[in-house]
């Protein structure tokens, strides 16, 4: 048997945003078997070397090392929450390898050795803001996880509600494993500030526990919803539909999407790991992932991370949300936009989408003043 490309994979499955991960990791181990079956790349077999980090930091950081440097992977897919790649980057720097990271974030960000496979601020935020705006108002209350990505993220919706000439009513932040009883301070804040709309990113159990308070409070989702990046199906599969319905989020990638690629690929899935398996827009983007590193690895003849990159930039991928493209410039991925409603069964609707992929505005450079307008939704979308 020839020899196998070793590639590493850091997600959790255990942890306050385990949920997440695994889908992510299912995704990332769908690819693989897919490419193998196919064949491989260049006659051999991509092995993954998988670590649980239990979505700890310290940890995360510790695997990575000993990817890199006991294992000797050269190629690492993972982390979820910005302060996991935040730790994990460097050491992929000062080994000279390569990460690919599907997790939308906040954005700011550059490594000639990372990939970003998630959607930037102005691949969701934007329209979202729109969105909300025009259909409920311009009074934001936001809430979020302790750490980067939900501050980063509420500072550029809180621009657009400013630019609009909305309103933060509030801002608050609750700790990354938070309990039910951080969240009261939440609920008293909607009952006195009466938002239009609340916007958040606490993630993982955290964020079962926002919306399971707001319900058990008597607030009403069709007056004053909550918006969440961070509600995906992993999230959504572990709470009563009652629970969540009419609450929104923005992703590139819905379960349901009435696409042959996305019917392929969320069959494949849920053959491989269970009817009830939660596939998010992370999982979506690692699975476009693997397969575009199989792509550019299949061109480079070789896993070197310079070879690699050099191929990977102006890649195009026809995905299950939609062909998208990888920017040369920056390392991002060109993305479709969607807003999806969750309806009574629990499931997720979608109720707008974008016309065509969008261009990842990395900085925000241009997603300021008159430039941050989204498209009209299509009629086909409409609520």
């Amino acid at each position: 048997m020839a020899e196998e490309w070793k590639i590493g994979i850091l997600f959790s499955r255990t942890g306050v945003t385990a949920g997440a991960e695994t889908s992510e990791l299912n995704a990332a181990l769908l690819a693989i078997e897919e490419i193998n079956s196919s064949g491989g790349v260049l006659g051999r077999n991509l092995r993954a070397i998988h670590y649980d980090p239990g979505c700890s930091p310290p940890r995360f950081q510790e695997y990575a090392i000993r990817l890199l440097k006991e294992d000797k992977v050269r190629i690492v897919f993972g982390c979820y929450m910005s302060s996991e790649r935040k730790v994990v980057l460097p050491q992929i720097e000062a080994f000279r390898g390569l990460l690919f990271y599907p997790t939308f974030y906040e954005g700011f960000e550059y490594s000639s050795r990372c990939f970003y496979g998630g959607a930037a601020a102005n691949q969701n935020a934007v329209a979202l803001a729109k969105y909300l705006i025009e259909k409920f108002g311009s009074r934001f209350l936001l809430v979020g996880s302790n750490y980067v990505f939900p501050r980063e993220y509420n500072r550029v919706i809180s621009e657009l509600v400013e630019l609009s000439g909305g309103q933060v009513v509030d801002e608050i932040y609750v700790p990354v494993e938070a309990t039910a009883k951080d969240f009261q301070k939440i609920i008293r804040s909607i009952k006195n500030n009466a938002p239009d709309v609340i916007v958040s990113t606490v993630v993982g159990l955290g964020s079962q526990q926002l919306f399971e308070s707001f319900h058990f409070a008597g607030l009403d989702a069709r007056k004053t919803p909550i918006a969440s990046l961070t509600m995906t199906e992993a999230e959504v599969a572990t709470v009563l539909p009652e629970v969540v319905a009419g609450h929104l989020t923005s992703a590139s990638f819905f379960e349901n999407l009435d696409r042959p690629e996305a019917r392929r690929f969320v069959t494949a899935f849920k053959e491989r790991f269970g009817p009830s398996a939660p596939i998010t827009s992370s999982a979506e983007a690692v699975y476009c992932q693997v397969h575009l590193f199989a792509k550019a690895l299949a061109l480079a003849g070789d896993d070197d991370p310079e070879l690699i990159a050099k191929h990977l930039r102006g890649m195009e991928f026809e995905a299950p949300q939609g062909r998208i493209r990888i920017d040369p410039d920056n390392h991002h991925t060109e993305l479709w936009s969607r807003i999806a409603r969750i309806n009574e069964a629990g499931q997720f609707e979608i109720v707008w989408q974008s016309e065509n992929r969008i261009r990842p505005d990395v900085y925000f450079v241009t997603s300021s003043g008159d430039g941050w307008h989204a498209p009209e939704p299509q009629s086909n979308c409409n609520v």
